[in-house]
């Protein structure tokens, strides 16, 4: 899983990333409404910036910047991140207004408990079309130290959209069954690439 090493701090507003899509749900359809999801660090942040273009449906508790449970109800971006270090692994979900959950878990579906990270900002921006973007920042410092950020991590991208119907959407294909996002064993590594070299693969 490619994350982009940005040599500027990057702004909402001004974000130069690569972006990359999924074409398929979890049941192998292809998708009506194409999603797209970009890591990223610069000298200060990792980044995950995501974006469909199916209209939302939201959580009804769900406020831009705010700490808000049970997001995967609803329309949904998530992440989960590997620690090397401990086998532990990270959940977070992006609403597409820029609110947000997270929480550790020892193994699949094993919790520490919500987890709510510090320092979090998110972005968003809803077009008129029901088109969204969507970005959480972190503290790269923090990121390293509580989640062992490098390359021997793994990590996935994951969406939910068209609820209360609901499709599942995983960058890295999970296998068959019933939809299920909580399979650390097969997210892939973490490949840290310097802009111009994806830049190059374009």
């Amino acid at each position: 899983m490619n994350i982009e090493r940005k040599a500027k701090v990057q702004k909402w507003g001004e974000l130069d990333v690569s972006l990359f899509g999924a074409t398929k749900d979890w049941e192998g359809n292809a998708l009506a409404f194409p999603v797209g999801f970009s890591f990223a660090i610069d000298p200060e942040y990792f980044w995950f910036i995501a974006t469909c273009a199916s209209p939302p449906v939201l959580h009804p508790q769900a406020q831009s910047g705010e700490f808000v449970s049970e997001l995967w109800k609803y329309d949904v971006a998530e992440f989960f991140l590997t620690n090397p270090m401990t086998g532990r692994y990270l959940e977070f979900n992006l609403a597409p207004n820029g609110a947000w959950w997270a929480a550790e878990f020892t193994g699949p579906r094993e919790g520490m408990g919500q987890a709510p990270l510090q320092g979090v900002d998110t972005y968003h921006d809803l077009a008129p079309d029901g088109r969204w973007i969507a970005a959480a920042r972190f503290q790269l410092k923090e990121f390293k130290e509580r989640f062992s950020l490098s390359p021997d991590s793994t990590l996935n991208a994951a969406f939910i959209i068209g609820s209360p119907e609901q499709q599942f959407i995983s960058a890295t294909d999970l296998g068959g069954g019933e939809p299920d996002f909580h399979q650390p064993e097969k997210f892939p590594p973490a490949r840290f690439i310097h802009e111009d070299e994806l830049r190059q693969h374009h």
